[in-house]
């Protein structure tokens, strides 16, 4: 089979098409054929070492996809099946050798191009909404990074549960989409935190969805007393420490948030992943791609990401 690699930690030119072996399923696995191959910025991570990767080289990158299983050691998927997932190592490649508790049943309604491009990313923007801070209607929420892949379906998701959304974003450009996806204002510059809390009143937002990390203190600041912080993700660095002190004094709660302390099992993933592709199916839910790049040219395919040029997902093709 064809995948695309790397021997060695380092920039996009570094990808390369190789052949390898064809994996063959084990007890409780099955091969799946890809169609379809969503790229992250987590593969960029792991692409310059950044990020923990397991084995030796040639190391092949990917975990999120959608394809037909081809060969199945498990009962309860077989060749023919369209499935994706959302978490299988070494995606970037035509054959994905996957455990069965982690393939979700692709409804005939949605794509192989919309899983790959979605599964991820929505995921995370779900169990953003329903866990983390269930979301009620007439909230107001702020957005961090609202034209990006998760925040772009948080600022979506929001307007479908019936919330007013604000955005955050690095550039006017980046305004327009956040709009675009149904933000009602949207916030630019380095006194974001400030113009939040003059527009709401002086009083904060209900809730802040905030990616960026680097910001987490000024979310804390925009936030209403007895309101709630989710923090998920590190974007822009590291955040400061937060003394406890201050969440007591002002009442407010800070949650922290990871994708795969909620997908525990494979009857929680289907589940999931069915609310999300209802929500896709029925145009609740605009999944954008941004590019679809041939496998071979996965070296153009991670430089248009890291370009942050993009709105959208950038799939892979095998």
């Amino acid at each position: 089979m064809r995948t695309l690699c790397l021997d060695r930690f380092g920039g996009p030119e570094l990808l390369q098409l190789r052949e390898l072996p064809d994996p063959s399923p084990d007890s409780g696995s099955a091969t799946v054929r890809m169609k379809a191959i969503g790229l992250n910025f987590a593969d960029v991570y792991r692409r310059k070492g950044t990020y923990h990767i397991d084995g030796a080289a040639p190391y092949v990158l990917g975990y999120e996809g959608a394809g037909v299983v081809e060969r199945s050691a498990d009962p309860r998927v077989k060749p023919g099946d369209r499935v994706g997932f959302a978490d299988v190592p070494r995606a970037n490649a035509e054959l994905v050798l996957a455990p069965v508790d982690k393939l979700i049943p692709l409804p005939e309604a949605i794509s192989f191009d919309q899983a790959a491009a979605v599964l991820l990313q929505g995921l995370t923007a779900q169990y953003l909404v329903r866990d983390s801070h269930r979301l009620q209607p007439r909230e107001l929420m702020l957005v961090h990074a609202a034209a990006g892949g998760v925040g772009r379906l948080l600022v979506q998701l929001g307007r479908l549960l019936g919330a007013k959304v604000w955005g955050v974003t690095s550039s006017a450009a980046k305004a327009d989409e956040a709009r675009n996806a149904g933000a009602e204002r949207v916030f630019t510059g380095d006194g974001w935190a400030d113009e939040v809390i003059a527009a709401s009143g002086g009083r904060g937002v209900d809730v802040v969805y905030d990616s960026v990390g680097s910001t987490l203190d000024d979310s804390l600041r925009a936030t209403r007393r007895g309101g709630h912080v989710v923090f998920y993700g590190m974007a822009g660095g590291d955040p400061a420490p937060i003394d406890p002190r201050r969440l007591m004094d002002e009442s407010k709660s800070l949650t922290g948030g990871d994708l795969w302390n909620v997908l525990v099992s494979r009857e929680e993933r289907i589940a999931r992943a069915n609310e999300l592709f209802g929500w896709v199916s029925s145009g609740a839910l605009d999944v954008r791609i941004a590019a679809k790049v041939p496998l071979a040219e996965g070296g153009r395919a991670h430089a248009l990401l890291e370009g942050r040029g993009t709105v959208g997902k950038v799939l892979l093709v095998p």
